[in-house]
C-alpha cells in the first residue's frame, strides 16, 4: 500500500514568505510531508511539477453564485461556479447568506447551505449579510460567529431592495461584532446622493446609454461612504473591511485610517485594476456594469499602488455572472442592468500576468494577496492559505510559461462573454488540487460534484 495518496514532484513551492524546491506528499486530504526527493512509488498518484510553481490554492472571499438579483438569477450556480473556480486555481470561495427582514440570520444561512452543500466542488464559506438590525439580530451575532461565520456584510446602498444598513445599524453592528472577534464588510456608496444622480441621468437615458451608469456614480460617492464607515469603525473599535474598493480616493482614506490605528482592511478586484469606464462607451458597454462600477485610469494606478504598499490587502472578484441575454434586460435603461461580471476563473492567472509579469511582483506577493491574506483575515488559516505540513492539501501547480488567450467559449463559466476576451496571458494553472483530490487539469474540471465542504471559520481574523 502506498505511503501517500498523492505526491507532487519537483515543483518550486511558493508561500507568502518562502520559495524552495521540494516534493509534497499528501495523505487523507492533508499535506503529510514536504521534503526533497520522495521516492517513486510512494504515492498512489504522482503529479510532475517540474519547471512549475506549487502554490497554496487561491481563496476568493467575495463571490455571488446563483444570486437572485434584478429579476433574474446569476448564471453560475454553486456547481458550475465552483467548477470554474477550480479551473482557475481557486480552491475556496466565500459566498453570502442575506438576511430576510423580520427573519433570523440563521434562516438565511441554513437556506444557503441547502442550496450549496450538494453542489459545491471545492470548499466554501459564507458571510452573513445583515439587513435588519434589532435586539434579536444583535443577540444572534455570537451564535452566528460560533457556527463558523465570523464575517458579516452590510450594504450602504440598495434602499429599495430592502438591504440597506443605515449609519445606526452599521455603528451597532461594528460594536457587537467587535465583542466576539467578528468583522463587518461594507459595500460603501453614498445612497442618497447616488440615487439622486441615478434619477437625474436616467431622465436622459437615451442620450447617455450605458455611460449613464458611470456618470451617476462619481468617485466621491464611494469615497464619502468609505470615510463615513471608517469613522464608525474608529469610534466603536470595530473591525471594518471595505469590499470591492474601486477608487483611488478610497484607498487614500484607508491609508490615512490605518496610520491612525483604525482596524480597517480593503479588497479590490481585477476589474478595478484592469478596466476603466471607457468600456461603457462601447456598443456592448452595458455588459460591463458592476456595482460599484469600474472607474478612471488614475483609480487603476492608485489601487495597484495600494496592493504594492499594503493599503489594499486582498484581491477578490465579486463574481456575479450574467449572460448577454440577461444583461439585455436593460433595454437602454442603465438602471435596469443586472450588475456583475464573471471573475473567479480568471483572477489568479490575470493577477500573475499583470502583477508578476508586468509589474514585477514577487510570486510570494501574489500568494499573499490571493491566498494567505484572505486565509488569515477570514479565519481559514493555517488549514488554508499556505503550504505546510498539516494544512489542507489545497494546491495549485502553476505553469509560469503557459500562454493562454482568454476566450469565453473556452472557459468553464456559464457566461457567454468575458470582460477579458482576447487578452493574452502568460502563466496559467495546470493542476488544481482540493483537499488532496485533483479537481482541474489545464482549465478543465475533472473532480466530483459535491466534493466541497462548508468550512467553519474562526473568529479574530487579522493581518
Amino acid at each position: 500500500m502506498a505511503e501517500y495518496d498523492l505526491i507532487i514532484k519537483s515543483g518550486r513551492v511558493v508561500t507568502e514568505s518562502d520559495s524552495f524546491e521540494a516534493d509534497i506528499g499528501v495523505k487523507e486530504g492533508k499535506i503529510a510531508t514536504i521534503s526533497k526527493n520522495l521516492e517513486d512509488g510512494l504515492g498512489d498518484t504522482t503529479v510532475d511539477a517540474s519547471g512549475q510553481y506549487v502554490l497554496p490554492g487561491g481563496i476568493d472571499v467575495h463571490v455571488h453564485l446563483q444570486l437572485p438579483f434584478s429579476g433574474t438569477i446569476s448564471a453560475d450556480d454553486f456547481e458550475n461556479g465552483t467548477k470554474a473556480a477550480a479551473c482557475g486555481g481557486v480552491t475556496t470561495v466565500i459566498d453570502f447568506a442575506i438576511q430576510t427582514k423580520g427573519k433570523p440570520i440563521m434562516d438565511a444561512v441554513k437556506a444557503r447551505r441547502a442550496e450549496a452543500d450538494p453542489k459545491v466542488c471545492i470548499d466554501y464559506g459564507l458571510h452573513a449579510a445583515i439587513t435588519d438590525w434589532n435586539p434579536e439580530t444583535q443577540a444572534e451575532i455570537k451564535k452566528v460567529i460560533d457556527y463558523g461565520i465570523p464575517t458579516f456584510k452590510m450594504f450602504m446602498i440598495y434602499k429599495n431592495e430592502g438591504w440597506m444598513a443605515d449609519d445606526g445599524m452599521l455603528y451597532s453592528a461594528l460594536e457587537e461584532t467587535a465583542k466576539w472577534g467578528g468583522h463587518i464588510g461594507v459595500h460603501a456608496e453614498s445612497v442618497f446622493v447616488l440615487d439622486m444622480l441615478v434619477e437625474r441621468y436616467a431622465a436622459e437615458k437615451e442620450k447617455w446609454g450605458a455611460y449613464g451608469h458611470t456618470l451617476s456614480r462619481p468617485c466621491v460617492t464611494e469615497e464619502e461612504a468609505v470615510v463615513r464607515a471608517i469613522k464608525w469603525a474608529e469610534v466603536t473599535g470595530g473591525q471594518l473591511y471595505i469590499v470591492h474598493m474601486s477608487t483611488g480616493e478610497a484607498a487614500d482614506a484607508v491609508h490615512a485610517a490605518k496610520q491612525r490605528g483604525v482596524r480597517v482592511y480593503a479588497e479590490t478586484c481585477p476589474q478595478y485594476l484592469l478596466l476603466n469606464d471607457d468600456v461603457f462607451k462601447q456598443k456592448d458597454g452595458h455588459l460591463y456594469a458592476t456595482c460599484p462600477q469600474v472607474k478612471k485610469p488614475h483609480d487603476n494606478e492608485r489601487l495597484w499602488k495600494g496592493l504594492a504598499t499594503g493599503d489594499v490587502q486582498i484581491v477578490a472578484t465579486d463574481t456575479c455572472t450574467f449572460t448577454t441575454e440577461q444583461k439585455a434586460a436593460w433595454n437602454g435603461d442603465f438602471r435596469k442592468i443586472p450588475f456583475g461580471m464573471p471573475g473567479v476563473e480568471t483572477m489568479v492567472p490575470l493577477m500573475y500576468t499583470e502583477g508578476v509579469g508586468k509589474r514585477g511582483w514577487s510570486v510570494n506577493h501574489l500568494v499573499s494577496l490571493v491566498s494567505s491574506n484572505p486565509a488569515k483575515l477570514f479565519g481559514l488559516y493555517p488549514e488554508k492559505g499556505t503550504v505546510a505540513v498539516g494544512a489542507d492539501a489545497d494546491l495549485v501547480v502553476f505553469n509560469p510559461e503557459k500562454k493562454v488567450t482568454l476566450k469565453a467559449e473556452n472557459l468553464q463559466t456559464n457566461c457567454d462573454w468575458s470582460p477579458y476576451q482576447g487578452w493574452k496571458l502568460t502563466g496559467y494553472p495546470s493542476v488544481t488540487i482540493s483537499r488532496g483530490e485533483i479537481v482541474a487539469k489545464d482549465g478543465r474540471f475533472v473532480g466530483q460534484v459535491g466534493h466541497g465542504r462548508f468550512f467553519k471559520r474562526k473568529a479574530h481574523g487579522h493581518l
